[in-house]
Protein backbone atom coordinates (compact mmCIF):
# COMPACT_ATOMS: atom_id res chain seq x y z
CA UNK A 1 0.00 0.00 0.00
CA UNK A 2 1.56 3.27 -0.65
CA UNK A 3 0.61 6.49 1.43
CA UNK A 4 -0.63 10.43 0.72
CA UNK A 5 -1.69 12.91 3.03
CA UNK A 6 -4.63 15.69 2.99
CA UNK A 7 -5.32 18.74 4.72
CA UNK A 8 -9.02 20.41 5.13
CA UNK A 9 -8.28 23.81 4.03
CA UNK A 10 -10.88 25.00 6.60
CA UNK A 11 -10.51 26.43 9.81
CA UNK A 12 -6.45 27.16 10.13
CA UNK A 13 -3.76 29.15 8.60
CA UNK A 14 -1.78 28.66 5.31
CA UNK A 15 1.03 28.61 7.13
CA UNK A 16 -0.02 25.66 9.29
CA UNK A 17 -0.89 23.98 5.97
CA UNK A 18 2.22 25.31 4.06
CA UNK A 19 4.66 23.67 6.90
CA UNK A 20 2.79 20.24 7.14
CA UNK A 21 3.13 19.96 3.42
CA UNK A 22 6.91 20.60 3.15
CA UNK A 23 7.44 18.37 5.96
CA UNK A 24 5.63 15.88 3.90
CA UNK A 25 7.79 16.57 0.89
CA UNK A 26 11.05 15.60 2.85
CA UNK A 27 9.11 12.18 3.84
CA UNK A 28 9.52 9.47 1.55
CA UNK A 29 6.31 7.45 2.25
CA UNK A 30 3.91 9.91 1.90
CA UNK A 31 3.73 9.81 -2.32
CA UNK A 32 1.54 12.96 -2.61
CA UNK A 33 -0.63 15.87 -0.69
CA UNK A 34 -3.94 17.00 -1.18
CA UNK A 35 -6.82 19.89 -0.15
CA UNK A 36 -9.86 20.07 -1.01
CA UNK A 37 -12.01 22.34 -3.69
CA UNK A 38 -15.23 24.21 -1.27
CA UNK A 39 -15.44 27.75 -0.61
CA UNK A 40 -16.86 27.19 2.88
CA UNK A 41 -15.99 25.07 5.80
CA UNK A 42 -17.81 21.32 5.55
CA UNK A 43 -17.37 21.07 9.72
CA UNK A 44 -17.90 23.90 12.33
CA UNK A 45 -18.84 27.25 12.28
CA UNK A 46 -19.51 27.95 7.86
CA UNK A 47 -18.16 31.40 8.47
CA UNK A 48 -14.99 30.19 9.24
CA UNK A 49 -11.95 30.88 6.62
CA UNK A 50 -11.58 27.95 3.89
CA UNK A 51 -9.15 28.59 1.38
CA UNK A 52 -9.54 28.22 -2.29
CA UNK A 53 -7.88 25.24 -3.75
CA UNK A 54 -6.12 25.84 -7.26
CA UNK A 55 -4.13 29.37 -5.75
CA UNK A 56 -3.57 26.96 -2.88
CA UNK A 57 -1.84 24.50 -5.11
CA UNK A 58 0.01 26.58 -6.61
CA UNK A 59 1.79 28.20 -4.31
CA UNK A 60 2.59 24.03 -2.97
CA UNK A 61 4.19 23.47 -5.97
CA UNK A 62 6.82 26.38 -5.30
CA UNK A 63 7.06 25.40 -1.65
CA UNK A 64 7.67 21.83 -2.38
CA UNK A 65 10.13 19.69 -4.22
CA UNK A 66 9.09 15.96 -4.25
CA UNK A 67 5.34 15.47 -3.70
CA UNK A 68 2.85 15.13 -6.28
CA UNK A 69 0.21 17.16 -5.24
CA UNK A 70 -3.87 17.59 -6.29
CA UNK A 71 -7.17 18.70 -5.43
CA UNK A 72 -9.68 16.05 -4.02
CA UNK A 73 -11.60 16.85 -6.05
CA UNK A 74 -12.21 19.68 -8.29
CA UNK A 75 -15.84 20.14 -8.94
CA UNK A 76 -16.49 20.58 -12.14
CA UNK A 77 -19.12 23.33 -11.92
CA UNK A 78 -17.29 25.92 -10.39
CA UNK A 79 -14.77 26.68 -13.23
CA UNK A 80 -15.32 26.44 -17.31
CA UNK A 81 -13.56 23.38 -18.23
CA UNK A 82 -11.45 25.11 -20.84
CA UNK A 83 -9.91 27.50 -18.12
CA UNK A 84 -9.76 24.38 -15.61
CA UNK A 85 -7.19 22.53 -17.76
CA UNK A 86 -5.04 26.48 -18.07
CA UNK A 87 -4.91 25.86 -14.67
CA UNK A 88 -3.87 21.96 -14.66
CA UNK A 89 -1.37 23.00 -16.95
CA UNK A 90 0.15 26.05 -15.64
CA UNK A 91 0.57 24.37 -12.21
CA UNK A 92 1.91 20.82 -13.74
CA UNK A 93 4.64 23.36 -15.01
CA UNK A 94 5.31 25.34 -11.81
CA UNK A 95 5.77 22.11 -9.95
CA UNK A 96 7.71 20.18 -12.09
CA UNK A 97 5.47 17.68 -13.63
CA UNK A 98 4.54 16.64 -9.93
CA UNK A 99 0.57 17.27 -10.57
CA UNK A 100 -2.36 15.16 -9.75
CA UNK A 101 -5.90 15.98 -11.46
CA UNK A 102 -8.57 15.74 -9.02
CA UNK A 103 -12.15 16.42 -10.58
CA UNK A 104 -15.57 15.47 -9.90
CA UNK A 105 -18.89 16.48 -10.95
CA UNK A 106 -19.84 18.82 -8.03
CA UNK A 107 -22.27 18.43 -5.15
CA UNK A 108 -22.56 21.72 -2.86
CA UNK A 109 -25.75 23.07 -3.13
CA UNK A 110 -24.82 25.74 -0.46
CA UNK A 111 -22.30 27.07 -1.78
CA UNK A 112 -23.69 27.24 -5.00
CA UNK A 113 -26.57 29.15 -3.76
CA UNK A 114 -24.56 31.91 -2.47
CA UNK A 115 -22.30 32.78 -5.28
CA UNK A 116 -25.09 32.04 -7.56
CA UNK A 117 -23.61 29.34 -9.48
CA UNK A 118 -25.96 26.87 -11.10
CA UNK A 119 -26.08 23.37 -9.29
CA UNK A 120 -27.96 21.35 -12.34
CA UNK A 121 -30.20 18.22 -11.19
CA UNK A 122 -27.69 14.60 -11.40
CA UNK A 123 -28.27 14.06 -15.23
CA UNK A 124 -27.32 16.76 -16.46
CA UNK A 125 -24.40 17.65 -14.08
CA UNK A 126 -22.97 14.11 -15.15
CA UNK A 127 -23.66 15.12 -18.60
CA UNK A 128 -21.40 18.37 -18.26
CA UNK A 129 -18.65 16.41 -16.64
CA UNK A 130 -18.52 14.24 -18.83
CA UNK A 131 -18.07 16.71 -21.46
CA UNK A 132 -15.58 19.10 -19.58
CA UNK A 133 -13.21 15.69 -19.07
CA UNK A 134 -13.15 15.42 -22.59
CA UNK A 135 -12.66 18.71 -23.26
CA UNK A 136 -9.81 19.35 -20.93
CA UNK A 137 -8.18 16.42 -22.07
CA UNK A 138 -8.57 17.65 -25.82
CA UNK A 139 -6.66 21.06 -24.74
CA UNK A 140 -4.02 19.59 -22.87
CA UNK A 141 -2.63 17.31 -25.27
CA UNK A 142 -3.66 18.67 -28.72
CA UNK A 143 -1.96 21.51 -30.34
CA UNK A 144 -5.82 23.05 -30.94
CA UNK A 145 -8.81 21.22 -29.78
CA UNK A 146 -12.21 21.10 -31.22
CA UNK A 147 -14.94 20.21 -29.26
CA UNK A 148 -18.75 20.15 -29.48
CA UNK A 149 -21.36 18.89 -27.28
CA UNK A 150 -24.43 20.33 -25.56
CA UNK A 151 -22.60 22.17 -22.66
CA UNK A 152 -19.47 22.82 -24.02
CA UNK A 153 -17.90 24.24 -27.28
CA UNK A 154 -13.97 24.66 -28.30
CA UNK A 155 -13.51 25.59 -31.77
CA UNK A 156 -9.67 25.97 -32.66
CA UNK A 157 -8.66 25.94 -28.89
CA UNK A 158 -5.29 26.35 -27.62
CA UNK A 159 -3.57 25.78 -24.37
CA UNK A 160 0.06 27.03 -24.32
CA UNK A 161 2.22 25.82 -22.72
CA UNK A 162 1.23 22.45 -22.55
CA UNK A 163 1.84 20.73 -19.14
CA UNK A 164 5.05 19.05 -18.07
CA UNK A 165 3.09 15.23 -18.20
CA UNK A 166 2.48 13.62 -21.33
CA UNK A 167 0.24 13.14 -22.35
CA UNK A 168 -0.98 15.03 -19.94
CA UNK A 169 -1.46 14.87 -15.91
CA UNK A 170 -2.64 11.86 -14.01
CA UNK A 171 -6.53 12.19 -13.48
CA UNK A 172 -8.33 10.93 -10.16
CA UNK A 173 -12.32 11.06 -10.02
CA UNK A 174 -13.79 11.04 -6.90
CA UNK A 175 -17.03 9.43 -6.40
CA UNK A 176 -18.85 6.13 -6.14
CA UNK A 177 -22.40 6.36 -8.70
CA UNK A 178 -22.38 2.90 -9.90
CA UNK A 179 -24.00 4.24 -13.34
CA UNK A 180 -22.22 7.53 -14.10
CA UNK A 181 -19.26 8.44 -11.90
CA UNK A 182 -17.59 4.78 -12.17
CA UNK A 183 -18.27 4.53 -15.61
CA UNK A 184 -16.26 7.73 -15.74
CA UNK A 185 -13.53 6.44 -13.84
CA UNK A 186 -13.20 3.73 -16.69
CA UNK A 187 -12.68 5.62 -19.55
CA UNK A 188 -10.58 8.55 -18.28
CA UNK A 189 -9.00 8.09 -14.63
CA UNK A 190 -5.65 6.72 -13.83
CA UNK A 191 -6.75 7.24 -9.84
CA UNK A 192 -9.98 6.41 -8.80
CA UNK A 193 -11.02 8.48 -4.81
CA UNK A 194 -14.16 6.97 -2.90
CA UNK A 195 -14.88 8.43 0.81
CA UNK A 196 -16.49 5.51 2.78
CA UNK A 197 -18.83 6.55 5.14
CA UNK A 198 -19.61 3.07 6.05
CA UNK A 199 -18.80 -1.04 6.00
CA UNK A 200 -15.81 -1.43 3.67
CA UNK A 201 -17.72 -3.58 1.84
CA UNK A 202 -19.32 -0.30 0.22
CA UNK A 203 -15.93 0.32 -0.99
CA UNK A 204 -15.28 -3.53 -2.67
CA UNK A 205 -18.91 -3.28 -3.52
CA UNK A 206 -17.93 -0.06 -6.16
CA UNK A 207 -14.17 -1.31 -6.52
CA UNK A 208 -16.54 -4.52 -8.37
CA UNK A 209 -18.98 -2.05 -10.39
CA UNK A 210 -15.66 -0.08 -11.40
CA UNK A 211 -13.90 -3.74 -13.14
CA UNK A 212 -17.35 -4.49 -15.08
CA UNK A 213 -17.14 -0.94 -16.36
CA UNK A 214 -13.14 -1.22 -17.33
CA UNK A 215 -14.32 -5.16 -18.63
CA UNK A 216 -17.16 -3.32 -20.84
CA UNK A 217 -14.47 -1.19 -23.14
CA UNK A 218 -11.42 -3.57 -22.62
CA UNK A 219 -9.71 -1.92 -19.76
CA UNK A 220 -7.71 -3.90 -16.67
CA UNK A 221 -8.89 -2.51 -13.31
CA UNK A 222 -5.72 -2.53 -12.28
CA UNK A 223 -4.28 -0.06 -14.22
CA UNK A 224 -6.36 2.61 -12.53
CA UNK A 225 -4.83 3.66 -8.57
CA UNK A 226 -7.75 2.65 -6.12
CA UNK A 227 -7.55 5.00 -3.28
CA UNK A 228 -9.41 5.79 -0.36
CA UNK A 229 -9.35 8.14 2.65
CA UNK A 230 -7.92 6.91 6.15
CA UNK A 231 -9.74 9.78 8.98
CA UNK A 232 -7.26 9.75 12.14
CA UNK A 233 -9.81 11.52 14.77
CA UNK A 234 -10.51 8.02 16.24
CA UNK A 235 -5.95 7.68 16.94
CA UNK A 236 -3.33 6.72 15.02
CA UNK A 237 -3.59 2.81 15.62
CA UNK A 238 -7.61 2.73 15.03
CA UNK A 239 -6.48 4.16 11.41
CA UNK A 240 -3.86 1.75 10.88
CA UNK A 241 -6.06 -0.69 11.29
CA UNK A 242 -8.84 0.83 9.08
CA UNK A 243 -5.86 1.41 6.23
CA UNK A 244 -4.81 -2.53 6.73
CA UNK A 245 -8.34 -3.52 5.81
CA UNK A 246 -8.71 -1.56 2.86
CA UNK A 247 -5.43 -2.79 1.72
CA UNK A 248 -6.03 -6.38 2.14
CA UNK A 249 -9.65 -5.66 0.09
CA UNK A 250 -7.50 -4.02 -2.16
CA UNK A 251 -7.07 -0.42 -2.28
CA UNK A 252 -3.42 0.59 -3.84
CA UNK A 253 -3.16 4.18 -1.87
CA UNK A 254 -4.58 5.34 1.78
CA UNK A 255 -5.12 9.06 1.76
CA UNK A 256 -4.61 10.22 5.18
CA UNK A 257 -6.45 12.91 6.27
CA UNK A 258 -5.07 15.16 9.14
CA UNK A 259 -6.41 17.05 11.54
CA UNK A 260 -6.99 20.54 11.99
CA UNK A 261 -3.40 22.36 13.49
CA UNK A 262 -1.36 19.31 12.66
CA UNK A 263 2.22 20.62 13.00
CA UNK A 264 4.81 19.31 10.72
CA UNK A 265 6.58 16.96 13.57
CA UNK A 266 3.77 14.59 14.15
CA UNK A 267 4.05 13.13 10.65
CA UNK A 268 7.56 11.36 11.17
CA UNK A 269 5.70 8.83 13.84
CA UNK A 270 2.45 8.94 11.53
CA UNK A 271 5.01 7.69 9.20
CA UNK A 272 6.81 5.20 11.24
CA UNK A 273 2.84 3.82 12.62
CA UNK A 274 1.75 3.06 8.79
CA UNK A 275 5.51 2.51 7.53
CA UNK A 276 4.94 -1.48 7.85
CA UNK A 277 1.93 -1.47 5.32
CA UNK A 278 3.74 -0.32 2.64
Amino acid sequence: MRFAIKTRPEHQTWEEMRDVWVAADEIELFESAWNWDHFYPLSGDMAGPNYEAWTMLAAMAQATKRIRIGCQVTGMIYRHPAVLANMAATVDIISGGRLELGVGAGWNQMECDAYGIELPPLKERFDRFDEGVEAMLALLTEKEANFSGKYVTLTNARCEPKPVQRPHPPVTIGGSGPKRTLRAVARWAQQWNMIVRGDISEWTNAREILARHCADIGRDVSEITCSVNVRLDDGVEAAVEQAKAFRDAGADLAVLNLPHHAKPESLAPLAKAFAPLA
